[in-house]
């Protein structure tokens, strides 16, 4: 098997780091920015956030066409800092929250899967981010 880099996506949103940490683990939120594009949402999504918590959401397509599940357990959990979580097919996550002036630096990376091309799930999670961003500075 192939070894692949980690992959990095980022987004500064315009809003405190307890706000963005808020927004980013509560799954009522969740199930309101967890998405790519419009014609997909998260109509489900379960969050024990804190180290060796699991979590898990389910992705569909709005017209039922297609859905899956994503979830996992939290390997470390700093308030307003960092999340880390191993996913369930085992490929790591590490979320980092840092304070930017008025606004607050998400960086994700992650473990690329090897069915899909690494832009592609590169554009794939930066599209969920900037949705993240916008739906976290609309609030």
């Amino acid at each position: 098997m192939e070894t692949r880099n980690p992959i990095t996506v980022e987004s500064t949103v315009n809003a405190p780091v307890a706000k963005v940490w808020e927004v980013w683990s509560s799954p009522e939120h969740i199930m309101r920015w967890n998405n790519a594009s419009p014609d997909w949402h998260t109509p489900f999504a379960e969050n024990d956030l804190r180290t060796g918590g699991k979590f898990t959401s389910t992705m569909a397509a709005k017209d039922g066409s297609m859905s899956f599940d994503f979830g996992g357990v939290y390997s470390k959990v700093e308030l307003h800092k960092e999340i880390a979580y191993d996913m369930s097919d085992g490929r790591k996550v590490k979320v980092l929250f840092t304070q930017d002036g008025e606004g607050t630096k998400v960086t994700e990376t992650f473990d690329p899967e090897g069915t899909n091309p690494l832009e592609m799930q590169q554009a794939g999670w930066q599209a969920i981010l900037d949705n993240f961003k916008s739906y976290t500075e609309s609030l």
